[in-house]
């Protein structure tokens, strides 16, 4: 019985993400970049013209900053490490161009979703904004069923499984550096992760505010110092990227067809545009400029952080210390080339690196998830509490087991997560675009870009009391 489930589970897998939603992702990042104009690309400045002001909150939502790194908690996890590896490993450096290509596309979808989470959001029982991909098929769509097959899906992958897997790594790798017990690696996470998630979305804020900049700081650091280390070497590395890319190098492993799809998927999977998740931490923020399109581009930056930054640092480790062969892979292959860069010490620094990334990864797939319960439930107590507490189960039981089966359940319900997002970003297109010319047309009058519902009478009917009334 078990077989049988694995192979259904399997089969589900590869028609989910090698027939259909890895084409639609890249079809969607096409689509929104000719209809927005090579948004990222003209407007690159502004995205950090916009981060400059984005401190700033108020008593109902957090500060686009603070939702920049939730978000980016979420994003930035073992994906960034060990995903880069395999892509190489099983697509050449030529993976790595394609990863690129994915994440500048995928940053006009992820402009999309996260502006139209800013738009639909609302106020939960304690007056904190609420919002996402569940919220935008509700209010935009007028279709709850979509947003509740949404919010299961997230919650089975994001709030259980993927939580059980980051908690896996975390043992893993304490035990492996450190020689720390699962059980006790467990019992740590578990207790860190409930001061956090029981201190409710502005603890989680906090917490993502401060970790983020942090951790990646620190691993771009030794990337840069081995860059630098190794600087004679850029151009023939660089010239390898892009020759492996086209089939021209025998260090493409499968070929161009190898690497474009295993590059696709590492930078699918690790900047998560269009996958429906970044979106419920940007409607938690106090957008600024007060237009739902600034929350676009400020969910931009989180791509190309992400992709552009943290998993090329990555890549950058892996080929200058030589094009993998032999048996390393995933998490021992970066090990093993940090470590012949600068030293055994690299085994330690690496192993903190991924305590860290896979914990901030835990609590911001909790804060997803628990988003979408508010949405399910209406704002019940009772039932947020025993949430919470499954949640913190899960991690304990994830700390000690290993279940390749769950895994891969967790990776069919995402997928399904992802295509229910995709159709309702590109039903609502039309209204995003809207909302994006409207706040570049203030900005070329020299006008602080505001939103102004009444200028949109076909939203008059689907926007949260409130919430944009006093923005005029």
């Amino acid at each position: 019985m078990q077989e049988i489930a694995n192979q259904v589970v399997d089969v589900l897998n590869g028609l989910i993400w090698g027939k259909v939603l890895i084409w639609l992702l890249v079809g969607c990042g096409l689509y929104f970049t000719a209809r927005l104009g090579l948004i990222q690309f003209r407007h690159f400045g502004h995205i950090f013209t916009v981060l400059k002001g984005s401190r700033g909150s108020d008593d109902a939502g957090i500060s686009s900053f603070q939702a920049l790194c939730t978000s980016l908690a979420a994003r930035v996890g073992t994906g960034n490490v060990a995903g880069v590896a395999v892509a190489i490993t099983l697509g050449g450096p030529g993976a790595i161009f394609w990863m690129w290509m994915i994440a500048l596309v995928g940053m006009a979808t992820g402009f999309v979703e996260a502006t139209l989470a800013q738009l639909f959001k609302t106020r939960d029982a304690e007056g904190q904004y609420r919002g996402g991909p569940a919220y935008y098929m509700e209010k935009g769509l007028n279709a709850r069923w979509m947003g509740v097959l949404f919010s299961i899906f997230l919650i089975i992958a994001f709030g259980f499984v993927f939580n059980s897997v980051q908690a896996n790594t975390i043992s893993g790798a304490m035990s492996g550096a450190f020689g720390i017990k699962p059980w006790m690696s467990g019992v740590g996470v578990v207790v860190l992760t409930a001061l956090i998630i029981f201190g409710g979305l502005r603890s989680i804020a906090r917490f993502s505010e401060l970790a983020v900049p942090f951790m990646a700081a620190a691993y771009l650091l030794v990337a840069i110092a081995v860059i630098v280390m190794n600087l004679s070497e850029i151009p023939a590395v660089l010239a390898l990227i892009f020759k492996s890319a086209f089939g021209l190098h025998e260090a493409a492993a499968g070929g161009i067809g190898a690497a474009i799809m295993n590059g696709f998927k590492r930078g699918l999977f690790s900047n998560e545009a269009g996958m429906g998740s970044a979106p419920n931490a940007a409607a938690s923020a106090t957008p600024y400029p007060p237009h739902p399109a600034s929350q676009g581009y400020v969910q931009m930056a989180g791509v190309v952080i992400d992709t552009l930054l943290i998993c090329t640092a990555s890549a950058a480790i892996i080929l200058l210390a030589g094009v993998p062969s032999g048996d390393s892979q995933g998490i021992m292959l970066v090990q093993q080339a940090l470590s012949s860069e600068v030293g055994s010490w690299a085994k330690y620094f690496l192993s903190v690196v991924i305590l860290f990334f896979a914990f901030t990864s835990i609590v911001a797939n909790y804060f997803y998830a628990e988003n979408c319960l508010v949405f399910l439930e209406h704002n019940h107590a009772a039932g947020l509490v025993i949430f919470r507490l499954i949640v913190l189960a899960m991690v304990m039981f994830g700390a000690l087991a290993s279940l390749p089966f769950v895994w891969s359940l967790a990776d069919v319900s995402m997928g399904l997560m992802a295509i229910t997002n995709l159709v309702a970003i590109l039903l609502l297109s039309d209204l995003a675009i809207k909302l994006a010319r409207d706040y570049n047309q203030q900005r070329q009058a020299g006008k602080l870009p505001t939103f102004d519902a009444s200028q949109f009478p076909e939203l008059q009917s689907k926007l949260e009391p409130g919430i944009w009334d006093d923005r005029r």
